[in-house]
């Protein structure tokens, strides 16, 4: 007899010393703080709404509530073509992105630096136009595109004054706008809202009876745009 210190019975295992058990402690959910985060975001959602109300209802007026009768001059482009992010440059060689557009109604023409006959009609029907809309001019800038590096001519710079001139090249100006099938990019003017959308593209051959029409068009757009858009960029 040994007493407490009698030997284990063969095969039996000495028992385990006791060790501490291991706890992780996680964060208990928190109903408030979610609750919160939830009301959160639909505040932002409502107020990006309510932002972006004017600017679709405007919209909707002009393509989906129209009068019996009335008709576009300009063909509407769907979905309309945001502009890029471009590098370009100015007429004095200095670097600008044409998305510096953005913020205005734009009426844009697209030539080479040559200017041939066409494209001096289209930049007076640009200026002349825009002079047309009266105190809502201040809401339309007229754009030339010259699409590659030929000079400008010296005698044409004066009638340039209050144009936004920039060199872009002709295969960049692809990404953003085309010309109707069977015509150039030089052939048309085109209609870009303040968000930098190209969104409308008049007929090619434009003259004085289709200027009046496309100045009808024009005034229905800051008609429809008058609540959410403002002069200047």
């Amino acid at each position: 007899m040994s007493g407490s210190n009698s030997s284990l019975p063969p095969g039996a295992r000495p028992a385990a010393a006791d060790e501490p058990l291991g706890l992780t402690v996680h964060s208990l959910p928190n109903p408030q703080a979610a609750q919160r985060t939830v009301s959160g975001r639909w505040k932002m959602l409502a107020v990006l709404l309510v932002c972006a109300a004017p600017v679709v209802a405007s919209y909707f007026t002009y393509y989906v509530i129209r009068p019996e009768g009335r008709h576009n001059y300009g063909e509407l482009i769907d979905p309309q073509r945001p502009v890029p992010d471009l590098a370009v440059r100015d007429l004095d060689g200095a670097p600008a992105n044409l998305r510096d557009l953005k913020g205005q109604w734009l009426f844009v023409s697209v030539a080479g630096g040559g200017c041939d006959e066409v494209c001096q009609k289209h930049l007076y029907l640009q200026r002349q136009l825009r002079e047309g809309l009266g105190k809502e001019k201040e809401r339309v800038d007229w754009v030339w595109l010259v699409s590659d590096d030929a000079p400008v001519a010296d005698a044409l710079r004066p009638a340039l004054k209050g144009a936004d001139v920039l060199r872009v090249p002709e295969a960049q100006l692809g990404a953003w706008l085309q010309p109707a099938p069977g015509q150039a990019l030089r052939d048309h003017l085109y209609v870009v809202d303040p968000m930098g959308n190209w969104m409308m593209r008049f007929p090619a051959g434009l003259d004085v009876h289709g200027a009046a029409k496309a100045k009808r068009d024009l005034e229905r757009l800051l008609r429809a745009s008058a609540s959410w858009d403002q002069p200047g960029r």
